[in-house]
């Protein structure tokens, strides 16, 4: 009987190799592999997987439960379950069970699928498979219970670096291991037991400990003769024999909490793989790993050559010389350095100053399209999967979007029946939390047009899992999940009108009655204006693009149209009192629904259209009345009503300056005013105070400069006032001009200077008469030359 216990970087392609090559020199009947047992009856399905892949472990019904155990192709693990399921071996996992590392996480935070990434037990273990030196933050390990802090700052990797001389813990493990061609297993067994002297394990990694050993006896015991152990080197000098007593280790392991959890596989990708993901057992570059992998020969040739490949796929000229040098300049300065191998600081650095000529954006590219790598797995379709998951991939390959791990820019034209039933598949994930794609502004007018970014990640699998009990499709789901929004008792009128744009979007008519319904009645019973301002533009968004779609909103219109009224009679009341702060928030609502209003149509249905600020004539009296200055609510159109009460809130004396600049800017621009200049002398005399002037001209040019520039009137009286400052009061009012003038574009800017500038220089030199004498020859010679004119006795024609 033997066992032999293979110390292993988790992720590295010279340890991946050896543990191939032992495998096939031990024979061993039984294979046991650091992982979650529960997952033995998945290794069947790795050859028909495609990775990276990962072990993905949940809690039902728990979203914060869950961890995942990533696989690359140049993972020893992954080589060791395929040689085991291709040679017909047993192989089993062997480290603590996920229903008890899910139940004790290894920090005191919630664990989640960010935070409580892959092989979750290693996270507060200094592992030989996470030799970074300057962990990011996120994958900084956290003290678990009965950690003792002291013992976490031991980085084995650096330790055994620091001892042979080296300042780079990565490139030592790549010159002892990751280079040679075999890994001397027996000299890490060595290196970690001397590492681990004098430091007891926590309590935790003590019961992972314990139940790989228990494991191993277990092995025996069932008569397997030539067992193999896969595990993260740190472990070693813990399972070697003699082993300590059985019971001992069963005592650790009594009465751990449990929950219920299950495994499946799931696609992974090499960005999620790097240490800088927060990946507590991440590597810095997963594509070089895997390309040493992929190519044990001439791998520094076939490195650049694929550098050049992707510069030229950007236009770059990169000549057939350029990655001959390049290869000699990075095996020179491997040698200069004493490395066994070119590493990836040699081959970057030969690509910097060849390949690049010095261009960091060139060397940024090839960085993140090679050093990291955009590889996404895939699992098969006999992959266990929920119903929601399987309904996802059908959709994919129907609608012809495939998963991808880099971001790719994708449009839509909604008047398309596929690309409309794409858009309704990306919203209707995004209700369930999949924010597979992040909407972006499309380019052009109208709304048929949609632009997406694409990106897959990981994480969304689980999101999937745990939106498994919502439905078992896709559109089921979400409309489960708006159903459940709507009917929460912390939603607001904002929320539920923005739900109601949502639905709209995905295409969710069985769930938009009852998203109405609460809408409504959330609608009926506020009374803050502010809260029906900024539930309005949403609402108006949602009926226009159910136009556009083709969607049914029976009953939208309504609402809107009693939301905008119950506006128009709240604002006049809203404005009063109000200070700097509560006048900003006021005037984004304002502008809001300003806009949203210019969406709605103009007629109210079975209305003829109305004249703004009066009401027609009546037909019995033909002479006529003075008309009123009211509209009639039932009669005028949506754009009427608005207007009319902007316009009878703008004579007020009692509106914050901002409110009274901004209803001026707004009246003129609709054509309702044919008076700015004089309100404007008005806002800035004397009898104000310069900071009140100073809001109102803030207010008044927020929609931009270009009036200035076309109105030479308006641009001087702002001149004057200004001029008119003395310089207290130039100080007092200069962050306001500050932050209006710097709104605006710098073209208009700059117009507005040169009519300043050509002002000041037409009032210095004075008015001065033309001389139509001396100007007539020139005119008449003008004239001619345009074949406008005939030269005869002094007269032209």
């Amino acid at each position: 009987m033997s066992v032999s216990i293979l110390g292993v970087r988790h992720h590295g392609p010279g340890s991946a190799r050896a543990v191939r090559a032992e495998l096939e020199r031990l024979r061993p009947d039984l294979i046991l592999i650091e992982g979650p047992p529960e997952a033995d009856a998945l290794v069947a399905l790795a050859p028909e997987l495609e990775p990276p892949v990962a072990l993905l472990a949940h809690v039902p019904g728990q979203a914060s439960s869950a961890a995942f155990w990533p696989f690359a192709e140049f993972s020893p693990e992954w080589q060791a379950i395929l040689y085991g399921t291709a040679a017909g071996i047993p192989v089993r996992f062997c480290d603590l069970p996920a229903a008890h590392s899910l139940a004790d996480p290894p920090s005191a935070d919630p664990p989640s699928a960010e935070t409580h990434d892959a092989d979750p037990p290693d996270t507060v273990t200094p592992d030989a498979h996470n030799p970074d030196p300057e962990p990011g933050p996120e994958a900084d390990p956290k003290p678990g219970p009965g950690s003792d802090p002291e013992r976490l700052r031991v980085d084995p990797i650096g330790t055994l670096a620091a001892a042979a001389g080296y300042d780079d813990p990565e490139r030592w493990w790549e010159d002892v291991v990751e280079h040679r061609g075999d890994t001397p297993f027996e000299v890490i067994a060595e290196a970690m037991a001397a590492v681990r002297e004098g430091h007891e394990p926590d309590e935790r990694e003590a019961r992972r400990e314990a139940y790989m050993r228990r494991t191993i006896r277990n092995a025996i015991k069932h008569g397997h003769d030539r067992i193999a152990v896969i595990c993260g080197a740190w472990h070693v000098p813990a399972l070697t024999a003699p082993l300590p007593p059985a019971k001992a280790d069963d005592a650790l392991l009594r009465g751990l909490p449990r929950v219920k959890a299950q495994l499946t596989w799931v696609p992974w990708t090499y960005g999620r793989l790097a240490s800088w993901s927060g990946y507590g057992a991440g590597i810095s570059s997963p594509g070089w790993y895997h390309h040493l992998f992929a190519a044990p020969d001439r791998p520094v040739e076939r490195w650049l050559a694929g550098a050049a490949a992707v510069l030229r796929d950007e236009g770059l000229a990169v000549s057939s010389a350029h990655v001959i040098e390049s290869v000699r300049l990075a095996h020179s300065l491997a040698t200069l350095r004493g490395r066994p191998l070119a590493g990836l600081g040699e081959v970057t650095e030969a690509a910097r100053a060849v390949l690049c000529e010095g261009d960091d954006l060139a060397v940024e590219l090839i960085q993140r399209r090679m050093v990291v790598g955009d590889r996404l797995g895939h699992v098969s379709d006999g992959t266990p999967m929920v119903p929601l998951q399987r309904d996802l991939r059908e959709q994919q390959r129907r609608l012809k979007l495939k998963p991808e791990a880099l971001d790719r820019a994708f449009g839509l034209d909604l008047r398309k029946p596929l690309d409309l039933d794409r858009s309704h598949l990306l919203h209707r994930l995004r209700l369930l939390d999949v924010e597979w794609g992040v909407l972006g502004e499309a380019r052009g007018k109208g709304t048929f047009r949609e632009t997406w970014t694409l990106q897959w990640r990981p994480e969304f699998d689980l999101a999937l899992v745990e939106a498994a009990a919502l439905g078992i499709t896709v559109a089921s789901a979400a409309a489960q999940r708006a159903r459940d929004l709507a009917s929460a008792a912390s939603v607001t009128l904002a929320d539920l009108t923005g739900l109601v744009e949502r639905c709209l979007l995905a295409d969710l008519p069985e769930a938009l009655p009852e998203v109405l319904a609460a809408l409504s009645a959330k609608a009926a019973l506020d009374t803050d204006v502010t809260h029906l301002m900024a539930a309005l533009p949403a609402m108006v968004r949602a009926h226009r693009y159910g136009d556009v779609r083709g969607t049914s909103a029976e009953g939208l219109a309504v609402i809107v149209r009693s939301m905008l009224d119950r506006i128009c009679v709240g604002l006049p009341v809203a404005v009063t009192g109000l200070d700097d702060e509560a006048a900003a928030a006021l005037l984004t609502g304002v502008d809001a629904v300003h806009t949203a209003v210019a969406l709605m149509s103009e007629e109210p249905p079975g209305s003829p259209p109305e004249v703004v600020g009066q009401e027609p004539t009546p037909p019995e009296n033909p002479a006529g009345q003075e008309p009123t200055a009211t509209v009639s609510r039932q009669a005028a159109s949506p754009r009427s009503r608005w207007l009319v009460t902007l316009r009878g809130m703008s004579d007020r004396p009692d509106l914050h300056g901002l409110i009274e600049g901004r209803l001026t800017r707004i009246l003129l621009d609709a054509g309702e005013l044919d008076d700015a200049d004089d309100r404007m002398s008005r806002a800035m005399s004397r009898g104000h105070a310069p900071t009140r002037a100073a809001s109102w001209v803030e207010g008044f040019l927020g929609g931009g400069g270009l009036l200035l520039v076309h109105d030479p009137r308006l641009l001087g009286l702002v001149d004057t006032w200004l001029t008119g400052l003395d310089g207290e009061q130039f100080v007092d009012v200069l962050p306001l001009l500050r932050r209006t003038f710097g709104s605006f574009a710098a073209p208009e800017r700059r117009a507005i200077g040169e009519r300043v500038r050509s002002a000041e220089r037409s009032e210095r030199a004075g008015e001065q008469a033309v001389d139509e004498q001396r100007a007539a020859a020139a005119e008449r010679t003008v004239l001619a030359i345009l074949g406008r004119a005939r030269i005869s006795g002094g007269e032209h024609g």
